[in-house]
């Protein structure tokens, strides 16, 4: 579901990527309409940076991430699949595994980019 980042939003993509300057796609210029794709696929160098920047989140920042992949505000179907991985083994360390499973369950449903 395409969205307009919020405030909210705006401050965990700042803390999770301090050095995004814009809110758009570098190549689309598409704006972002997501947190964890741009993370994913223009901040994040390899994965132990990707998983360096998930975890400075604080648990209220992931419970929000987490509602608005619930709800499908958040996107996680351009999520490159290492990442994701990496997303869920944090999610699984600090919410439970049920959470990451329930995660895991609508990102395979709702695969899309």
């Amino acid at each position: 579901m395409a969205r307009e980042l919020s405030l909210k939003d705006i401050e965990v993509l700042k803390k999770v990527a301090p050095e995004c300057a814009g809110l758009e796609c570098a190549g689309s210029r598409a704006p972002y309409r997501s947190i964890l794709p741009p993370l994913s696929n223009h901040y994040a160098k390899n994965e132990e940076d990707f998983r360096a920047r998930i975890s400075v989140l604080s648990d209220d920042e992931l419970e929000y991430l987490l509602s608005l992949i619930r709800t499908g505000e958040e996107s996680l179907g351009c999520v490159q699949p290492h990442y994701m991985a990496l997303f869920l083994e944090l999610l699984a360390e600090r919410m439970g595994e049920s959470t990451a499973g329930d995660i895991l369950r609508i990102h395979t449903e709702l695969h899309e980019c």
